[in-house]
């Protein structure tokens, strides 16, 4: 059934789902996802590193409606300029917005950040710069249990936007596992999105 809550519980009631629980949820939707963010870096490196407050994962806009049916246990909110607002049962995204809260109505608590990507089938788009890009067969990796997550070049870059004290221990973290592939790739897209960025004398 579906759950609907005109008002949010605070932002900081997260009970996020390990992403494991999230590929259960999500199993026999056979449409693009991937995990994002500190999550997908841990996926990567194959353990956990530090406490994450929430689990991001992307979609195709295009995808939406299906996602959120799947999803039905759960309320999503728009999430845009500080504002966190319900969304109708069957009103397709805001253009303006690409995240979305997952609240489980039953808990009042969040389970999940669901983001909005620019890319096609065959290829990721970074979505706050269509210059970079990728083919989507190697910019989404599957862990061993065939939990599908961003490459790690391109969560970093996402992070190096705001170099937050958890950004910089991910950045420091991933450093030395880094594929050559991968540090040109951040190198290349640093010296495009972030030109002089700190990370780029450690790459």
């Amino acid at each position: 059934m579906n759950f609907l809550l005109n008002s949010p519980p605070p932002q900081e009631c997260w009970q996020a789902w390990r992403p494991e629980q999230l590929m259960e949820r999500l199993t026999g939707l056979d449409l693009n996802w991937y995990v994002v963010g500190g999550w997908a870096l841990d996926l990567w490196l194959g353990r956990q590193t530090r406490e994450h407050e929430d689990l991001e994962f992307a979609i195709r806009p295009e995808d939406f409606s299906a996602f959120r049916q799947h999803l039905q246990d759960l309320s999503f909110f728009s999430v845009h300029a500080g504002e966190i607002d319900p969304i109708a049962q069957h009103a397709a995204p805001p253009a303006h917005v690409s995240q979305f809260w997952g609240v489980d109505a039953l808990s009042s608590c969040w389970r999940v950040d669901m983001m909005l990507e620019r890319g096609t089938a065959s290829d990721w788009i970074y979505k706050r710069d269509t210059a970079i890009s990728g083919p989507r067969a190697t910019m989404v990796r599957r862990n061993p249990a065939g939990i599908p997550y961003l490459a790690p070049s391109a969560v970093l870059l996402f992070k190096a936007k705001y170099c937050r004290a958890k950004d910089e221990h991910d950045f420091e973290t991933a450093l030395p596992n880094l594929s050559s592939q991968d540090r040109s790739n951040l190198r290349s897209w640093l010296n495009h999105a972030h030109p002089g960025h700190a990370w780029l004398a450690l790459l």
